[in-house]
């Protein structure tokens, strides 16, 4: 437990977020930005901590991509790196990787949540918002919803 008045270092904080889930170094600097009292520290521990490969933002796009692609379509997940300051060729293997498994993955996340085929013409729009509002492709949508009965 923390002494009264004790404030943990930048590198301290930096590693309790680290311990917790892969972040990338654009979140860390958004996080203790506040906690930063000589101008530059912040930027020397991140880039000690990313030298030791404590942020690595490959295994964060992983860590993102593994998280929540049970659950979103790629536009979404794209949306999401992209908020954590992560782009460049990890997240475009990443893209890249996810589009072969589309259609499976809307698929999965349609029958778990509904599980029948729509009863009507309403319905079926319903269904087809929920998986586009999940970030998957229009196309896909329409292969993944199943007709009316």
């Amino acid at each position: 437990m923390n002494k009264p008045g004790f404030q943990p270092s930048l590198k301290g904080r930096a590693l309790r977020l680290l311990s917790q889930r892969e972040h990338s170094r654009t979140e860390l600097e958004r996080k203790l930005a506040q906690h930063e009292e000589v101008s530059g520290e912040l930027a020397k521990v991140l880039d000690e901590l990313q030298a030791r490969d404590f942020i690595n933002d490959g295994r964060a796009v992983g860590s993102v991509v593994n998280h929540r692609s049970g659950k979103l379509g790629s536009a979404r997940i794209q949306q999401e790196l992209a908020a954590k300051g992560l782009s460049g060729e990890a997240v475009a293997q990443a893209m890249a990787s996810l589009k072969d498994s589309e259609l499976s993955r809307a698929q999965e996340v349609w029958r778990k949540k509904f599980g029948t085929a729509p009863q009507d013409l309403q319905g079926r729009a319903k269904q087809m918002r929920f998986l586009l509002s999940r970030g998957f492709p229009s196309e896909v949508v329409r292969r993944a919803v199943p007709d009316i009965d």
